[in-house]
């Protein structure tokens, strides 16, 4: 039976991660380094349920319950100890993530399963770095972790049917709908995801239209609730390059190659909401859509 989750890093993922746990009654450790940022996780995961609580999905005493699911932690070591599952929700890097789940196999319960909740990164290359490769699997949450309803879960080449399950039905616990793909570069979404957001790119960087324009045409022709571009903003155009590297590297083709127009955007540090400017600019405050003055038409 799985009870005492362990997630490991608390920005936005990470934090949104351990709040459904938590209001499902699920006992959560929140582990990260940095104490500040985990203070700032429980200042987010606070405000959040405040809004449920605002709305009525949520009463004051789930709240509080909630909130006292949640333990912090600055050690792997220590928050993992009693895990029957660890969701790792760190920064999307090969290294890092092997670094992590090499210390998580070696701090956690043998039974304990390991998962991740990459976008991108190989599953089985993951797992080969443990002792427990039949226990490592993928649980992609979407952004908002509360309010998107889907958990994308990646077998690797050695997940086990019993862990696989597992995960499945703990996903459905926590009122989500997961479902089932296999281990390839970028799994479903982010393989499909990513290279309209790179076209898009493409089609502003080529000058067939502008910001407003693209977004316009995606979300009155298509029935998207957020065009491209914005989108892109919103997961963080670090990530989207990220990931646009992982499919190109692993399907050896070019058309899965970054726009330079992100690559400038990146290096140059516009990484979308996160930053307060992408393609879109971004005030605390305010839900205006406002064109980055990069992208005006003059």
């Amino acid at each position: 039976m799985i009870k005492n989750i362990s997630v490991i890093g608390s920005g936005t993922m990470g934090n949104g991660i351990a709040h459904v746990f938590a209001q499902h009654s699920y006992l959560v450790n929140l582990i990260d380094i940095n104490q500040i940022a985990l203070d700032k996780a429980i200042q987010t995961i606070t405000k959040n349920l405040d809004r449920q609580v605002a709305k009525g999905t949520l009463t004051e005493e789930q709240k509080s319950a909630t909130l006292k699911n949640i333990t912090r932690h600055t050690s792997i070591e220590d928050g993992v100890k009693t895990a029957d599952l660890i969701v790792e929700a760190a920064t999307e890097n090969i290294d890092l993530k092997l670094k992590i789940f090499r210390e998580l196999d070696e701090f956690s319960p043998t039974e304990a399963i390991l998962a991740s909740n990459t976008s991108s990164i190989s599953i089985t290359q993951i797992a080969a770095i443990t002792g427990r490769g039949d226990k490592v699997i993928g649980m992609h949450f979407m952004n908002p972790v509360p309010v998107m309803k889907l958990v994308e879960v990646i077998r690797g080449y050695q997940t086990s049917d019993e862990t696989t399950q597992k995960i499945m039905s703990l996903s459905e616990s926590l009122e989500k709908i997961p479902v089932e793909v296999n281990d390839y570069p970028g799994f479903v979404a982010n393989r499909i995801l990513m290279p309209m957001i790179n076209e898009a790119i493409y089609t502003l960087y080529e000058g067939v239209a502008g910001v407003y324009e693209i977004d316009t045409v995606m979300k009155l022709g298509m029935a998207h609730p957020m065009g491209p571009l914005q989108l892109a903003d919103f997961i963080g155009l670090d990530v989207c390059l990220a990931i646009l590297k992982v499919l190109n590297t692993g399907f050896g083709n070019p058309k899965y190659a970054p726009c330079p127009l992100l690559v400038n955007m990146v290096a140059a540090g516009y990484k979308g909401a996160k930053t307060g400017e992408g393609f879109y600019k971004y005030t605390a405050g305010s839900k205006d859509l406002i064109v980055s003055d990069k992208f005006k038409k003059s």
